[in-house]
């Protein structure tokens, strides 16, 4: 897509996590389509190499963030909107992995801090940023969910429980905010091929018991398309229900799973 014509030429987008992964690659398709962009991350290393690539393709400001601090969050969306002065797009795309272990054998600080890297960051995320999105009468907010909330995984309980109550979060919203014309819709990936895929496979195998390729076929071998998805295929759909083809699509959960999960 060229940016000169784009809907998005011009635009701003907040994309958190967008400095490494999933979050990256959605980062570089907004900025072809001529998207200004406003990214956080924790990781200060990954998020200079991803502000350093973003800005030769676009008007980028970076800065690290908590997301489960309400208090940086807020700082945050003040530094975007005192840099834009509006926005139009929220990807909530950042969230922890959580632990890998059977739900008896996780440990409270462990399930606390997946629920926080995840739901919780997806609610400050879109608080913080709703209320502008309200006074300017129109907006698009995604967050990410994920298969694993929906097609339950050994070991994966405090993740699922997580990604899935995030669905909840966004049919909820979406009810409060339509009348402002704002979007609120989530997208639930399968394994996304990549470091952390790869990272989550090792764990996964290690709690079942089971070879690393079979974990890693349950998530490829055992999709309709005989594969993985990659992260270029959730920025795609990232974009299309952040454009105005998604107009009439509210409160949706949208799989991005090469048919792994059909509901």
């Amino acid at each position: 897509m060229s940016a000169k014509g784009s809907e998005f030429e011009g635009k701003v987008v907040v994309v958190t996590g967008g400095n490494r992964g999933i979050g990256l690659a959605i980062c570089r398709r907004f900025a072809a389509a001529g998207a200004r962009l406003a990214i956080c991350g924790r990781d200060e290393a990954a998020l200079d190499t991803a502000h350093s690539l973003l800005a030769q393709e676009t008007d980028c400001f970076a800065a690290t963030c908590d997301l489960a601090d309400a208090a940086a969050v807020e700082r945050f969306s003040k530094d975007v909107l005192g840099r834009f002065g509006s926005v139009d797009v929220v990807v909530a795309s950042a969230g922890g992995v959580g632990p890998a272990s059977l739900l008896h054998e996780t440990s409270w600080g462990d399930w606390r801090e997946c629920i926080a890297s995840n739901l919780d960051a997806t609610f400050l995320t879109f608080k913080a940023f709703v209320p502008t999105m309200i006074a300017q009468g129109h907006g698009s907010l995604i967050a990410f969910a994920s298969v694993a909330g929906k097609k339950p995984i050994e070991g994966r309980s405090a993740y699922g429980a997580a990604k899935l109550a995030i669905v909840g979060l966004v049919r909820a919203l979406a009810v409060e905010v339509g009348r402002h014309g704002i979007n609120v819709n989530a997208i639930s990936p399968g394994g996304v091929e990549g470091e952390r895929f790869s990272g989550n496979v090792r764990r996964l195998a290690s709690v079942s018991g089971r070879s690393e390729e079979a974990v890693r076929a349950d998530f490829s071998e055992a999709t309709p398309m005989r594969r993985l998805v990659s992260a270029d295929d959730v920025a795609g759909a990232c974009l299309f229900l952040a454009s105005r083809a998604a107009a009439a699509i509210t409160g949706e959960d949208l799989n991005v799973s090469n048919g792994l999960v059909m509901y």
